[in-house]
This record gives C-alpha cells, structure tokens and sequence, in this order.
C-alpha cells in the first residue's frame, strides 16, 4: 500500500482539530473539532451529537459491563458507564438529552472460535444498545458486527460518521 493511499484513507494525526479517542476513553467536543478513534475490532465507538450546539461526544467501549474481578481500573472501558458518562458530559456542556442522536460501529468478531471472546463484539453492541435505550437516545445509524477493524472519524459540524476500514474503505453514517 502506498503512502499515499494511507493519506487519502486515514487522516493525518497531527491535524490541529482532531482529538484522538483511545481505546477505553471518551471525549466530548464542539465543531471546528472533530473526534477520531482508531482500531476498533471487537470494541464499540459510540457517537452521541447535538445538531444545534455542533456538539458532540466519543467513547471506545471495550466490554459491556464490569465483572467482579475488572472493576479495578478506568469504568470508561464498559458500555454500562461510558454510555451515561459521555450523555452526562454532553449535557453538562449544554446538550438537552432529547435532542442527542447516537450512531455507533465496531463490535466485530475478531476472535475465532467457541470462547467468551468470540462473542465479545456482539455483547458491546447489545450493552450500547441496551444503555441507549435506557437513557432514551435514538440510534439513527450503524456499521456494526462482521469481521474487520474500523477507525471512526466524527464530524461536529454535519454529524458525519465516516467509518473506515481498509477493507471496504470509507462508509458514511
């Protein structure tokens, strides 16, 4: 692969707008800035947006929900936290609940096989789901499940999901 195809399907890291979402971390932002989280696999990236404020929130959600012997460490990994924290934040910034829309992609099965890990992606999609439902935030689009990595681009300005894989290249939720 070219270096210039790599330009063209992922955007520069150093861009003075972007602000990267690591993996079990979430972030809240207001247009010129725009979210981006890269490498998800089984993991789920949650978008939550206010098209008024042109605002908006990221999470990488890694599991569903803390066991009793993960609750050590940071609760931003688990759907069943990071789904309330980002609308919380988002409200908190000035975003009313009722106009939040979410739009999500990830929850692959990248593990092969009949263990716990190969359902894992299935299980962070239920649990966003799940957590979206509670908190009465429509669900207007998604990339979900399959067998391949996504990184997510989200716009603030437009609501724009741009879902990338090297596989399929660029889908826009």
């Amino acid at each position: 692969m070219s270096d210039l195809y790599d330009k063209e399907l992922f955007p520069s890291l150093d861009h003075p707008d972007l602000i990267e979402v690591g993996v079990g971390d979430l972030a809240v932002a207001q247009h010129p800035k725009f979210l981006m989280t890269p490498a998800l696999g089984s993991c789920v990236g949650v978008g939550l947006w206010d098209v008024a404020l042109k605002q908006g929130g990221l999470a990488h959600i890694m599991l569903p929900v803390p066991v009793e012997n993960s609750s050590q460490g940071k609760l931003e990994r688990f759907a069943s936290y990071a789904v309330p924290e980002l609308v919380d934040l988002l409200v908190e910034s000035g975003s009313p609940r009722r106009r939040l829309v979410a739009k999500i992609a990830g929850g692959a099965a990248m593990f092969r096989g009949d263990s716990t890990l190969a359902s894992i992606g299935d299980r962070n999609v239920n649990e966003v789901k799940n957590q979206l439902r509670l908190l009465n935030i429509p669900l207007i689009a998604e990339d979900t499940g399959e067998r391949h990595a996504r990184t997510i681009e989200f716009y603030l300005d437009t609501g724009r999901f741009a879902v990338r894989s090297y596989l399929y290249g660029v889908k826009n939720l």
